[in-house]
């Protein structure tokens, strides 16, 4: 029986550390040896979900259909600002099939609830949320909600960060329109002796667009009561989070609260928060007595769902004569929207590059528009883009290749707290990635090709957390016949969890991957893995996998000891065979091992170990992107990105190139097309669908190749997993913008850089 200990955990997740008291391993394993030492982990396999996927057979949360099950929507908010004075809601009651309606009308009907944060009659947004009917069909609800009757005062309203941060701004809250009444503000050093005594000084602002996250799969939950029990089907990246949130609104033991997610498609960080469309469907499923199932439309998704807030960052760099990197201060403000969140993006100006004296003054600001919610690698893309654009300029002012300044600017030690790495290997990717992409070829002189059509090299550095942590857990189950079945309370967002789970199993005890079974996704069955967000599945749930995996080994060595009549410390475990050293006669096999067990099943389980104390585990990498202009069209074309990043071991070179792939297609995306547009006038969001949201298609796919430099970090865990779903994304918009100075010697400071800002800039250049 492994034996375990509690350790206080702390690891960074989305935008903040997190502290939990953790059951960890008192035996951790030791390292695995590099992947080509070993059978299956590191290589290219297919996805055991695939053929779900693809031949149409796999459940989504979107495809669950009860018996009796009712449809509810959400009436939202036109105007972005407003005060309810009255809901009138008699004419879509006596609407024939509408079942229930839930409002501020009626709070006091569900005493075991308080509604006051379900639904405000102060409107803070387009889309805040107003009521909610269940009917007998979605078609039913949608013409009631055109039956309520609302009375309220129109208030001024302002989109504008920087209209919001004025004296004279309209009021979203009494207590102003700056989150917390102060900016986030970090200093170490002396900033203002460093640009005085300084050889080299750049000051520039930048700014980012509002990003919507828009995943396949819409938000949408499924509920059903069973007596006191609640069963709720989610398309969530955190079935335990979502279990807690509704247990708390609902006042209720979580242990009465399931929530169930086998696939999803797709979620960005926009699902890793309980919505509140689930407690209404909660609410009214008890009220009606039936199932109920609710769905956030496109446009709703648009509105209501979250997003990567916008930011305006005003960056000034000074540097010695020798490439020194001496001075850093950003100041940078942001539009939350209409409820609490979060717009800061200075995590890259503290901690990517060494740098003794850094300053920092960042707003968070409430605004008329919709929430923000965590979007791949929070802050990150923002912050990379205007800091990495400006080291370019300060590299140049000094005269300075830019990757040579950024090589002799690299931290040895973490800049915020002097703590050492468990590993870090951004050199690596900067030689790799520079040889791969032709980098000695790059332009001397920006903008010097002749002709309309002008070619241009980029890069930009990474750094994310993704180091995963504890508490995560798993549990193996060993069958009569030889099979397996592994069962974790995490889950998959179609990045190859599934996947990985299974390949490690086999790895350790020589099961055959198609004896596998891999059960995610349900907070009955599964026991707790953490949230999926941050770069942390991985890390996180891995190495609890192999402790099972591991642990099973031992219980089948003991097992093949006593009936084979051997001494354990004789016997080895090679390929699903258990033998005797000291007598080859004595063999014998997992599913005859078990057919000597009759009809028991062996059961383990398995822990991630501590995070190793006085370290600091994350993730590197660096971009480098080719890119040509039209200078008559103002069209930038990406001809190829090299990706090169340190990201631990590669579980499945397959799964780990789609992750790459797609979060730089979301990175050139970002770049190069999506935005928010909201009409200051009216305070409407203008583009609320696919169609005016512009993304990438197949055509605007540059070639694509990834480099990882690193075999594992042992230190980190007993895989040596660091994550790798936020590090794709983060510098690419960055690499690209560079990549475009030097195709036509002009900066391009906001995103998205599309033709009529590269027009503009060449007009006034």
């Amino acid at each position: 029986m492994a034996e375990s200990k509690y350790v206080k955990s702390k690891i960074f997740f989305e935008e903040e550390f997190e502290e939990k008291l953790a059951e960890v391993p008192t035996d951790p394993k030791g390292p695995w040896p590099a992947n080509d030492n070993l059978k299956i982990i590191g290589k290219p396999v297919s996805r055991i979900d695939g053929y779900d996927k693809v031949s149409g057979t796999a459940v989504y949360t979107f495809d669950i259909n009860l018996p009796r099950m009712a449809q509810a929507r959400i009436l939202r908010s036109a105007v972005p600002h407003a005060k309810i004075k009255k809901i009138d809601t008699g004419k879509a009651e006596s609407l024939p099939g509408v079942l229930g309606i839930l409002s501020s009308n009626n709070a006091q009907e569900i005493k075991w609830f308080n509604t006051s944060s379900l639904f405000d009659t102060h409107l803070r947004y387009q889309g805040d949320e107003i009521a909610c009917v269940v009917a007998e069909s979605e078609a039913i609800a949608l013409k009631a909600l055109k039956l309520i009757k609302i009375e309220f005062d129109e208030l001024p309203f302002t989109v504008d960060a920087k209209e919001a941060m004025g004296e004279k701004a309209p009021k979203i809250y009494d207590e102003g329109n700056i989150q917390g009444g102060k900016p986030f503000e970090y200093a170490r050093g002396d900033v203002d002796k460093a640009f005085q005594e300084a050889d080299a000084i750049v000051e520039d602002t930048f700014d980012t667009q509002v990003a919507i996250h828009n995943p396949t799969e819409v938000h949408c939950s499924v509920v059903n009561w069973d007596g006191d029990d609640l069963t709720v089907w989610d398309s969530t990246q955190a079935i335990y989070g979502v279990r807690d949130t509704v247990a708390d609104a609902l006042k209720m033991p979580a242990s009465k609260v399931r929530i169930i997610k086998k696939y999803m498609g797709g979620g960005f960080g926009s699902k890793l928060e309980c919505g509140k469309y689930t407690v209404m469907a909660a609410l009214l499923a008890r009220k009606i007595g039936r199932p109920v199932r609710i769905v956030v439309d496109r446009k709703e998704m648009n509105l209501a769902v979250g997003n990567r807030p916008n930011s305006v960052q005003k960056l000034k760099l000074a540097a010695s004569k020798d490439g020194t990197l001496t001075a850093i201060s950003h100041y940078s403000y942001g539009a939350i929207g209409g409820y609490e969140g979060g717009a800061g993006c200075s995590w890259p100006a503290r901690q990517m590059y060494k740098c003794d004296n850094v300053k920092v003054e960042e707003y968070s600001v409430f605004t008329n528009t919709g929430p923000t919610r965590p979007f791949r690698a929070p802050g990150y893309p923002q912050g990379i883009f205007a800091l990495d654009s400006a080291i370019d300029m300060l590299a140049e002012k000094i005269r300075m290749n830019p990757l040579e300044f950024r090589m002799k600017n690299n931290a040895e030690k973490h800049p915020m707290w002097n703590a050492p790495f468990t590993s870090k290997l951004l050199k690596e990717a900067y030689e790799q990635g520079a040889k791969a992409i032709g980098w000695d070829k790059r332009n001397n002189q920006p903008g010097a090709d002749k002709g309309p059509v002008k070619k241009g090299m980029g890069m930009a550095s990474q750094i994310w957390w993704g180091g995963g942590g504890p508490p995560s857990h798993a549990v193996l189950k060993l069958n009569r016949d030889g099979s397996a079945r592994v069962i974790a309370g995490t889950q998959d967002l179609g990045t190859g969890t599934y996947t990985f789970m299974a390949q490690i199993v086999h790895e350790v005890l020589d099961i055959p991957m198609d004896k596998i079974e891999v059960i995610l996704g349900d907070t009955a069955v599964g026991p707790y893995c953490p949230s999926s967000g941050g770069s942390t599945t991985a890390p996180s749930v891995s190495p609890a996998v192999r402790d099972a995996a591991e642990n099973m080994k031992i219980k089948l060595l003991e097992a093949a000891a006593a009936q084979l009549e051997s001494e354990k410390k004789n016997l080895v475990y090679v390929n699903g065979l258990i033998s005797d050293t000291s007598n080859p006669e004595k063999k014998i096999d997992i599913p005859g091992l078990m057919g000597k067990m009759g009809e028991q099943t062996i059961t383990t389980t398995g822990s991630r170990e501590a995070n190793p104390e006085g370290y600091i585990t994350q993730t590197f990498g660096a971009q480098f992107a080719k890119v040509e202009v039209d200078t008559l069209t103002g069209k930038i074309k990406v001809n190829k990105i090299v990706a090169a990043h340190d990201i631990g071991r590669v579980l499945n070179r397959k799964t780990l190139d789609n992750q790459f792939h797609g979060g730089i297609m979301q990175g050139l995306s970002y770049a190069l097309m999506e935005e928010q547009i909201v009409d200051i006038n009216t305070g409407k969001v203008v583009n609320t669908n696919l169609h005016d949201y512009k993304i990438p298609i197949i055509a605007d796919i540059p070639e694509i190749e990834v480099i990882i430099v690193s075999e594992a970090d042992p230190m980190n865990s007993n895989t040596g997993v660091k994550g790798c779903g936020e590090p794709a994304i983060i510098p690419t918009a960055a690499a690209i913008a560079n990549a475009v100075y030097n195709a036509i010697g002009v900066r391009i400071k906001s995103l998205p850089m599309t033709p009529d800002k590269v027009l503009m800039a060449l007009n006034q250049a």
